[in-house]
């Protein structure tokens, strides 16, 4: 059974407990072509989509958030266009599976009608079809929203994580509710979500990126933590819990990586050079997984470590 945690840890205590396992695990940098000089970053895990591995990413230039997202498959040691595949005007891709029906979302961003660089307010949008070809509309979150994500449970529910900002004196939550049919995703039932308490403290903030059912009907939640230093300097690291949908209990929070993991390169700006947005995790079967995840908002990487699932399978 699980045990939520007394009391939130912070982003730096989670950072030195997981310092002190030393990890002798490196990433590597996924090349992407095909965008001209445009950055590739904030990608989905890879899935199947008719019969084809393909990873969703944000794309976009580096001084602008007005962002795309396409669909990429591989050729050779590159990730190139999907000939075909629509492209969607969202930030930060995410794939699911429900009910053998592909869900896909992103986030759409609204700008100021005279600042084409000023981003007045976005929400979490939900496209769903039978592959990526007959996407259509069905959902949006609320206004100010991110980070909504959808599985399909064991006994047959949907599971909702939801991520209210401003909340009971806190910056950002993670909710969780349940509905029966992708129909009922409206507004109000994501509004209506129960938080999760005891997971980041009040000044700091995080949000669920995947959810995977586990083999004894648990939940593994990848998601992210994140602080924000003085001068507005960001940290975001991944991270990863357990939740349990009948009981609403979950466990404590445990990062998976951080910066200096990954290869050296470019950042969108100076305040984000110590991002690590999570994507996707893909578990391997011999006890370890994949990891895919935006780096400093301007690269995508993977990284191969410990499936951080498997003692809550047991």
């Amino acid at each position: 059974m699980l045990a939520s945690t007394e009391k939130a840890k912070s982003c730096e205590t989670l950072l030195s407990e997981f310092r002190r396992e030393k990890t002798s695990a490196f990433g590597e940098k996924l090349v992407f072509s095909g965008v001209g000089t445009r950055d590739v970053y904030n990608i989905s895990a890879p899935f199947m989509d008719e019969g084809e591995t393909v990873i969703a990413g944000r794309v976009e230039e580096r001084s602008s958030e007005s962002a795309e997202v396409m669909f990429f498959a591989l050729r050779g040691e590159e990730w190139v266009p999907r000939p075909g595949a629509p492209v969607f005007a969202l930030q930060d891709p995410f794939v699911a599976f429900i009910r053998g029906e592909l869900v896909f979302g992103g986030v759409e961003v609204y700008f100021d009608g005279d600042d084409p660089h000023y981003v007045t307010s976005w929400r979490t949008v939900f496209y769903r079809g039978g592959n990526i070809s007959e996407l259509r509309p069905f959902a949006k979150g609320p206004l100010t929203m991110k980070d909504i994500r959808l599985l399909e449970l064991r006994s047959g529910k949907i599971g909702v994580f939801t991520r209210p900002m401003m909340v009971d004196g806190a910056r950002a939550m993670i909710g969780y509710t349940e509905i029966g049919d992708l129909s009922e995703l409206t507004e109000e039932a994501i509004d209506g979500a129960d938080l999760l308490r005891n997971q980041f403290l009040p000044d700091e903030w995080g949000g669920a990126n995947e959810a995977h059912l586990l083999a004894n009907g648990t939940v593994g939640v990848l998601g992210h933590v994140a602080y924000m230093e003085n001068n507005n300097i960001r940290h975001y690291y991944p991270m990863a819990f357990a939740f349990d949908p009948e009981t609403r209990r979950h466990s404590p929070l445990k990062l998976l990586a951080e910066r200096s993991m990954f290869p050296d390169g470019p950042a969108k700006r100076p305040d984000l050079s110590d991002v690590l947005f999570s994507g996707g995790l893909v578990r391997l079967k011999d006890g370890n997984a994949r990891l895919y995840t935006g780096v400093s908002d301007a690269e995508a990487h993977a990284i191969v470590i410990s499936d951080p699932f498997i003692e809550y399978e047991t």
